[in-house]
């Protein structure tokens, strides 16, 4: 049997940062510090129930319940004039809150001010489409389903947008391995060798940090280059370090090595 790994978080820390480090908050302003905003909220209480609400980076919060997030984005742009939607996504709490937290970014070009609509979604559920309120998030909602595997309802191509329809689980979610999971190591090589052909492909090389010095296909190292796809795992060939091309051009002196000197330190 396999050894058993926790999923709940595959995507480990920032190995620079600080463990005692806290990252800053933004303070919260009541909404009553500012008129436009507190006249939003008022008017949003009469249509939905609001759970909560602040200002904060210039923008005016406001949680939701998910099952109400059409009849407030309606109300929104219908009624207080938000008829820009910026972005729509997702954030991912399942290890914590055993769900989503959705976000809907709204702008008021008239009133010059934001709006950030909030709402938590738990995991297996399902949320209303704002596609026919704002047609922007056609795409933002496939996105969203793609990278988190959250189902809108209502859409009219509930469809992967950025992966092929046949890949494994949804990348953006924080159990998603940085570099992909098995399947996705293997995903091209399937595709376009065949799973027959596997032990003589070899997995693809998803880190993007390792180098192979022996892949001469694309890695070369000074003093030891050599054509490309030739096989120097025997032994690699001296060659000598060149500054210029043969023959170089008439206008440039060529830069000799030899009477070179390496400072120590800077003057």
């Amino acid at each position: 049997m396999r050894k058993y790994i926790n999923k709940q978080d595959r995507q480990k820390k920032s190995y620079h940062t600080d463990r005692f480090y806290k990252s800053p908050t933004l303070p919260k302003l009541t909404v009553s510090s500012n008129s436009t905003f507190a006249m939003d909220l008022n008017s949003l209480q009469n249509v939905v129930e609001v759970q909560d609400a602040y200002i904060q980076a210039g923008h005016l919060v406001i949680y939701i319940n998910h099952k109400n997030n059409k009849k407030a984005i309606s109300h929104l742009k219908d009624i207080r004039a938000y008829d820009f939607m910026i972005e729509l996504s997702a954030i991912d709490y399942i290890k914590d809150q055993d769900g989503f937290e959705i976000f809907y970014e709204l702008l008021s070009t008239t009133k010059r001010a934001r709006v950030r609509l909030k709402c938590f979604l738990q995991k297996e559920k399902s949320i209303q489409s704002v596609y026919d309120i704002f047609a922007m998030a056609n795409w933002s909602e496939r996105e969203m389903f793609d990278m988190y595997g959250i189902k809108i309802k209502n859409h009219p191509y509930m469809k992967r947008i950025l992966m092929p329809d046949d890949w494994h689980d949804y990348p953006l979610l924080k159990r998603y391995p940085l570099t992909g999971d098995e399947q996705a190591s293997w995903y091209e090589v399937d595709q376009i060798f065949g799973k027959e052909n596997r032990d003589k492909i070899g997995a693809e090389l998803r880190d993007s940090a390792q180098v192979d010095r022996y892949d001469t296909n694309r890695f070369a190292r000074l003093g030891h280059e050599v054509p490309k796809g030739v096989d120097i795992t025997s032994g690699e060939p001296e060659t000598p370090i060149r500054y210029q091309e043969d023959g170089g051009s008439l206008l440039v002196t060529k830069f000799d090595k030899k009477p070179s000197k390496i400072l120590d330190k800077r003057k």
